[in-house]
């Protein structure tokens, strides 16, 4: 890896801002991506003289942190601090893979509570000498357009979470900082959420920029839209995806290989190879679905599916050539959607679901299945926050970008888009058709 060797010799702060790194992105970017496949857990003294300390609030089971682990492997760069989640679970999977300390916290105590921020920074290393990246991807589930009851109470919750990791940026200054959502999270419903937070961030000096990207323009071998938000104290460029929709992975690209197993029944030498053991009646539903992307057929399995618009994708089945749709924490049930394996009687298994999230196999879940769904489901794929890592340290370590270079970038999202979830991924996708 000499080809990186310059960008090795400035990660100290002293050096950055001296040289245009910009160049790597690409390469970088794939040798990450290919170091990712083969991350198994790590102890802490694999990171522990990296120069840049990295903190992961609402850190689930470290999807995002799991790209800036894969960078390390080429560029040794970020002390992982810490992943902090509400969930214990979630904070032991993280704790687990990465050799840090458990910590199962509420971000909001660690924000307000007088001492407690104090505290949680001394008890995970924290150097305030040395650069730091704060993640706050905070939960997704209350912005999703899914979501249609008690509004105002879950309003006040998600506004909370917001604000408390805009108060914990304001507290720790970081060099940079990073933030996952869904797509709804930039439109007009909740653009007040977003513009609080930024007013905050901008107060305190960082250049806020924000897009949404589609993880399948990233490697992910499947359909996700995403908000991304990216604060610097500088100017910077935004991400930008590097594959087209002809070039996208696939889902026999992921899971094509896997040995074929029965509903219920675990492959013997993968425990996570296992899909739900479905009801009889359920898999007498599947068996009719033709293979390879079909849909239910009209009048097969429950009636009231049949009565009510918006069910098409329910007991479908995946296609093998294009990319899965949106992996959530309801994967493991096919009449959540279209969840049903491309020629096989069930529905997806836990490790199905963490390749079409691009996890590496090597990944360890801790907990019960429904858990591990959970935590598949819920987090940033490594293949997209791979590339966000790669564009993140060298935006960091670059000087300030040209104007050519900053209108080759994607451009930042300033007004709100449409509150529609179809309408915002209807013009996405239009958009990323017209480019050639």
């Amino acid at each position: 890896m000499d080809k990186f060797n310059e960008v090795r010799l400035s990660l100290d702060k002293s050096s950055w801002g001296l040289h245009d790194y910009r160049n790597y992105n690409s390469e970088l970017t794939e040798a990450t991506q290919i170091a990712l496949e083969s991350f198994s857990p790590i102890s802490n003294n694999t990171y522990e003289k990296n120069p840049i300390q990295l903190i992961d609030f609402f850190s689930g089971a470290g999807g995002t942190s799991l790209g800036f682990a894969a960078l390390n492997s080429i560029i040794p760069a970020f002390k992982m601090l810490g992943g902090c989640d509400i969930n214990e679970i979630s904070a032991s999977t993280y704790s687990h893979n990465f050799g840090t300390p458990i910590i199962h916290e509420d971000i909001t105590k660690l924000a307000y509570e007088d001492g407690r921020l104090d505290d949680f920074l001394s008890y995970v290393g924290y150097d305030k000498n040395k650069p730091i990246i704060l993640i706050g991807c905070a939960p997704c589930q209350g912005f999703s357009s899914h979501r249609k009851k008690r509004w105002n109470e879950e309003d006040d919750i998600r506004n909370s979470l917001i604000m408390a990791f805009a108060e914990i940026v304001k507290r720790i200054k970081p060099d940079a900082i990073l933030m996952e959502n869904v797509p709804e999270f930039l439109s007009k419903r909740y653009w007040n959420y977003f513009s609080a937070a930024k007013k905050c961030y901008e107060e305190n000096g960082y250049i806020i920029k924000s897009n949404i990207h589609n993880a399948a323009n990233f490697g992910v071998p499947q359909e996700r839209f995403r908000s991304i938000i990216v604060g610097i104290k500088k100017d910077f460029t935004l991400p930008k995806g590097y594959l087209l929709a002809n070039e996208y992975k696939t889902v026999r690209d992921a899971i094509g290989s896997l040995p074929p197993v029965a509903a219920g029944v675990a492959d013997p030498k993968d425990s996570m190879h296992k899909s739900a053991a479905h009801k009889q009646s359920t898999i007498d539903v599947m068996r009719q679905v033709p293979h390879n992307g079909g849909n239910r057929p009209v009048g097969v399995g429950p009636a009231c599916l049949d009565k009510v618009n918006g069910f098409s994708d329910v007991y479908g089945r995946l296609f093998w050539d294009k990319p899965s749709i949106t992996i959530t924490h309801y994967a493991r049930n096919p009449a959540s959607g279209r969840y049903t394996h491309p020629d096989q009687d069930r529905g997806l298994t836990a490790r199905e679901a963490a390749l079409l999230q691009s996890f590496p196999n090597d990944f360890e879940f801790m907990g019960k299945p429904d858990d591990i769904f959970r935590q598949i489901g819920e987090a940033v794929p490594p293949m997209l926050s791979a590339a966000i890592a790669v564009h993140l340290l060298i935006e960091l370590l670059s000087i300030t970008p040209s104007e050519e270079q900053l209108s080759k970038s994607p451009s930042s999202i300033e007004n709100p888009v449409s509150s529609s979830y179809s309408s915002v991924i209807a013009g996405i996708k239009t958009k990323g058709k017209a480019i050639k």
